[in-house]
């Protein structure tokens, strides 16, 4: 993971103009007069870690359309593939169902159409909880389907508390891009969870970089640094070091992404 960006750089990057960072909206319904209308909402976290981060946002809903991901991606100096409260079908990695729930085939196959355009272009990515599952998944990997009846000796991974608190403790693998974030960093580093899946094989490219205390693969990374995942929500805990650095990394990378010469918009 050599020639990574500082997030000191965005200031210097970023003063004529913010790179722009294309976020995944999720799809809901809402009931208003008793009739269900469908929707599309996010948290407002992930605009704020954006924008404070030093990207502009930019929220884009699920669609099938080829020409409008290709046209999305023209605007994009990155990607970020947000959490949501589904799972990805497992019959997309070639397994059968032994845990998955609240499938939403919409959005999972909206959100592959576009990071694997993403990467075709060479555009980073970051994956934020099911968004790094889905990295793992659309590169050839695989999902522990549910880790409380899958993972002997498992700790609890969905929270009873508000995931703006932290929750468990997080080992860092040495030389790795999380390595550098926690430099300076009070001992134990610490993050929140809110999930029930996680990856189990990894896929083509890429390296585990950080673990839960129980072994669960708690972020990936691939080996080109442009693309990463996290299985925490950082924009939720952006006072510990593995909150706002992650944001203002993945910016800095957009930057010097959106900087390079053979960087095409």
């Amino acid at each position: 993971m050599a020639n990574q960006p500082t997030a000191c750089a965005i200031h210097v990057m970023y003063m004529t103009k913010r790179p722009c960072i294309v976020l995944t909206l999720d799809t809901s319904t809402t009931e208003r007069g008793g009739i269900r209308l469908p929707t599309i909402e996010q948290k407002s976290a992930y605009n704020y870690a954006v924008e404070t981060a030093g990207g502009l946002p930019l929220w884009v809903a699920p669609t099938s359309s080829h020409q409008l991901i290709e046209q999305i991606l023209t605007l994009a100096d990155g990607i970020v593939v947000t959490g949501g409260d589904f799972d990805i079908s497992p019959q997309i990695y070639g397994a059968s169902p032994t845990g998955a729930r609240n499938l939403n085939p919409t959005r999972t196959h909206f959100e592959s159409m576009l990071v694997k355009a993403a990467i075709n272009h060479q555009i980073p990515v970051l994956g934020i909880c099911g968004g790094m599952q889905l990295l793992n998944v659309i590169t050839g990997g695989t999902l522990i389907q549910d880790i409380r009846h899958h993972v002997l000796g498992a700790f609890e991974h969905e929270q009873p508390t508000s995931p703006t608190e932290t929750w468990h403790e997080l080992s860092v693998v040495p030389d790795g891009w999380l390595s550098d974030l926690i430099s300076g960093a009070t001992l134990p580093i610490r993050v929140n969870s809110t999930h029930h899946q996680a990856v189990a094989t990894i896929g083509h490219g890429w390296e585990a970089t950080a673990f839960a205390p129980d072994g669960v693969i708690e972020a990936i990374a691939h080996r080109s640094g442009r693309y990463i995942g996290v299985q925490w929500h950082p924009e939720l805990i952006p006072h510990v070091p593995m909150g706002s650095r992650i944001y203002q990394h993945f910016i800095a990378t957009c930057c010097q992404t959106q900087s390079s010469p053979t960087h095409q918009r």
